[in-house]
């Protein structure tokens, strides 16, 4: 059955069809949300957002208005909801959400103050912002999950890279952010 065939399923209630577009979509849907990094998220986040510009998808597909087949207008309305979510993630007024300062008690007194805790975010923040200028994609990415404390192997699933050009990438990245450095000393 056709993907086009399997949307008009789905928009008649079949359940059955809306599964078999979604195992079709999955590795899709994954491979798109792999590419963008939502902060204070996770891929899975986007992956639940691409799923629903596939729904979506499914609801507004028509092949006269559209032109294109099922597809290639899934991949746009698929994109184009996790592009929007990590849009909407950046904006000021979701801050408060991206920022927020746990609280953490430990025998009646705090670990870190809020005040430290904040200084330190908007240090890693400032830190962040000079990284995604000077590194490439791939580098970013690879070297905030190796920061994060992931494995090669786990990277390299994560981007769908061969660990090899993961490391390459972090080793790329730390270079750079080592001239960085010394050049602001």
């Amino acid at each position: 059955m056709t993907d086009e065939q399997l949307a008009e399923l789905c928009r008649n209630g079949d359940k059955a069809a809306w599964e078999e577009l979604y195992k079709r979509y999955k590795p899709e849907v994954l491979k798109i949300a792999r590419r963008f990094f939502l902060s204070g998220g996770e891929t899975e986040d986007l992956v639940q957002e691409g799923m629903c510009g596939l729904y979506s998808a499914v609801s507004g597909f028509d092949r006269e208005r559209q032109g294109a087949g099922f597809p290639a207008y899934a991949h746009s309305c698929v994109r184009n909801r996790i592009v929007d979510t990590v849009k909407s993630s950046l904006r000021a007024k979701h801050s408060a959400l991206n920022n927020f300062l746990p609280i953490v008690e430990v025998g009646g007194a705090f670990e870190i103050s809020p005040e430290d805790e904040l200084i330190r975010r908007e240090d890693k923040s400032e830190l962040l912002a000079k990284m995604s200028k000077i590194l490439s994609s791939l580098e970013f990415k690879a070297l905030v999950m190796y920061t994060d404390g992931m494995t090669m192997a786990e990277i390299s699933s994560a981007l769908d890279k061969s660990p090899k050009s993961v490391d390459n990438a972090i080793n790329r990245a730390k270079h750079k952010l080592q001239k960085l450095i010394s050049a602001e000393e």
